[in-house]
């Protein structure tokens, strides 16, 4: 198989760059600026990292205009107004995805009435259940299972030892990495003489197109409605959405987040790692939470929260900075009363 290869001059016209240096230079890689060698493509995306710039073996690298005649570093740079989105304009060419057999492994298990379009992959003991249907380009890893009437949209990728549970919708493009776990029960009980008995969910689970969901995180199906994740939302690995849960369009919810039954997630909302939200509140569209904070109440649109129990984020960051001062107050007062008691 031929190593894919881009000249310097190549990479700045496929990303409407400025080069400076040495054109005909073929690159084969792409790596960070501290692992680079000559053959590599790596990048400067912010001024903290022109130390290793400085010192870096990298063949060329994409910068910003600002740092176009940084002295030292590689002779070769491809000027371009945001490094992140040109790199990744170069990286399907150079990392190319090895290509996909179609066809199902003859380990797998398809239950009566599954059916799919075209071409698909069904790797090695997945499970399919009665009436799974699959849309074209989907891809099944080993080990997953898709229960009894799940539907799934085209080019959908399920990861290895994911479960969509009965009631599980998938939209186009979704993608399930590994050991995710969609339409569960969720966690409610009817609590009495007798201890808990479990309430049965009959509400579904929906995935919208583009939705991504990361390994071991668990949306849970809803009690009587649904669970829905809007489209492209993308949801990082460990993250816990409970039943009847319903997050907008273009959300990111980074990991270890918990989001109890019942809550309303507005469109573009950040919830940053380790966030967790109480049950049966509503955040409205652009909210930004900041990691390990903790929202028990309704949060207004726009709003960027911190803290625990949250509050408006600058709000947070004064209290805090008022905090240190205080204990540095109190080291002070010690410092007197100790030199008094020492003159007493």
């Amino acid at each position: 198989m031929t190593t894919p290869s881009l000249t310097a001059q190549a990479v700045a016209d496929l990303v409407g760059g400025r080069l400076l240096g040495h054109g005909a230079l073929p690159l084969t890689a792409v790596g960070p600026l501290d692992r680079a060698d000559g053959a590599t493509l790596s990048l400067l995306s912010a001024a903290r990292y022109l130390e290793m710039f400085r010192t870096s073996s990298a063949g060329a690298v994409l910068l910003r205009p600002e740092h176009a005649g940084e002295p030292g570093g590689p002779e070769t740079r491809i000027v371009v107004d945001d490094p992140a989105q040109a790199l990744l304009q170069v990286v399907p060419i150079l990392c190319p995805e090895p290509p996909l057999a179609w066809g199902v492994d003859p380990t797998a298990r398809i239950g009566q009435g599954a059916a799919w379009i075209g071409d698909i992959w069904i790797g090695p003991y997945a499970v399919l259940g009665r009436g799974v249907q699959l849309g074209a380009g989907c891809r099944i890893g080993p080990g997953a299972v898709l229960e009894e009437g799940v539907t799934v949209g085209n080019e959908a990728d399920i990861g290895p030892h994911v479960v969509c549970h009965r009631g599980s919708r998938l939209g186009n493009r979704v993608r399930l990495k590994a050991g995710a776990i969609v339409g569960g029960d969720g966690f409610r009980f009817a609590s009495g003489p007798d201890g808990h008995r479990l309430i049965r969910h009959v509400g579904g689970c929906i995935l919208e197109d583009d939705v991504q969901v990361g390994s071991h995180s668990c949306i849970d199906r809803g009690s009587l409605d649904d669970t829905v994740i809007g489209a492209g939302t993308k949801i990082d690995n460990l993250v816990h959405l409970a039943h009847n849960v319903r997050v907008g369009r273009g959300c990111l919810i980074i990991e270890g987040v918990g989001v109890a039954g019942s809550t309303r997630i507005g469109h573009g909302v950040i919830l940053a790692g380790q966030v967790g939200v109480a049950g049966h509140i509503t955040i409205g569209d652009g909210v930004r939470v900041s990691a390990q904070s903790g929202i028990g109440q309704d949060v207004p649109a726009g709003t960027d929260m911190g803290g625990s129990p949250a509050r408006r984020q600058r709000d947070y960051l004064r209290a805090q900075s008022a905090l240190y001062r205080v204990a540095k107050i109190i080291n002070q007062l010690e410092d007197l009363v100790s030199k008094r008691g020492d003159r007493g």
